[in-house]
């Protein structure tokens, strides 16, 4: 029987291996139980019930619970500072880099990254792993295709190299598609990749736990080399970030210093 909230999160769990606990509970509650009376149902367990037989509900509960916001070259004055001063910073320690967009969306950050990169690179050596725990977005980002308002921060330069206007929307091309390795990932439970130069995640750990972001920032330090930078969201400054062994560069920016 599912009645109750904690009954709902344990049931979810087994379903998708999504861990709610780790997420901020009121807020999420609230978003979930708003979602629930959308679709017209009353009550946690007829709702659950109707996601385990139905495909659109449950891949839109997947969907709504990750909380996908996304825009190209978001928060420009940050991509300038990766631009100007941590890409060439990390290019002095390596060749060659070793990127990871965690948390990626509908994908138009690591596109956002592989044009600006295009600065420095030929598209041939550009490889940048994108990931997310929504299979549905994934599928959106490795379609690459936006609207209208998606593009409105792309440097013309970039629009008019990289994107082809159909209909009302907008294409990623081929070449640049072929820079990213997009695949599912979720932060709280998967294994993360080793030895990254640079990492961006942006705007996700706001909704998780204390308890979650910890967890997370220690992984990342795992995840990084040593002198590799941690690039995340303006609402998720890190505090006490020495206790991860990351030091900020600049607003934004933390440079791993050690193991932890």
């Amino acid at each position: 029987m599912i009645k109750t909230y904690e009954d709902f999160k344990k049931e979810i769990l087994r379903m998708s291996g999504i861990d709610l606990n780790s997420y901020k509970e009121r807020q999420m509650k609230r978003r979930i139980d708003a979602l629930i009376k959308k679709n017209n149902y009353n009550d946690y367990e007829p709702y659950v019930m109707a996601l385990k037989t139905n495909k659109e509900l449950y891949n839109e509960f997947i969907n709504y619970l990750t909380i996908n916001v996304s825009e190209f070259f978001r928060n420009p004055p940050q991509w300038e500072v990766l631009e100007k001063e941590v890409i060439p910073y990390l290019l002095k320690r390596s060749s060659s880099l070793k990127i990871w967009s965690a948390a990626c969306s509908t994908g138009d950050e690591p596109y956002s990254l592989a044009m600006l990169l295009t600065k420095f690179f030929p598209l041939s050596k550009i490889r940048i792993l994108g990931t997310d725990i929504d299979r549905q977005v994934l599928e959106k980002a490795r379609m690459g295709l936006y609207n209208k308002k998606s593009i409105e921060g792309v440097p013309k330069e970039f629009l008019s190299k990289y994107f082809e206007k159909t209909g009302e929307s907008y294409k990623i091309s081929d070449e640049l598609k072929r820079c990213i390795d997009f695949r599912q990932h979720n932060l709280l439970k998967d294994p993360y990749p080793h030895q990254c130069d640079l990492i961006i995640c942006r705007n996700v750990l706001i909704y998780f736990t204390e308890e979650a972001k910890d967890e997370i920032y220690k992984k990342f330090n795992k995840s990084l080399k040593t002198g590799g930078v941690l690039f995340v969201g303006s609402t998720e400054q890190i505090i006490l970030s020495h206790k991860y062994a990351l030091t900020p560069i600049k607003t934004f920016f933390y440079k791993k210093e050690a193991d932890l």
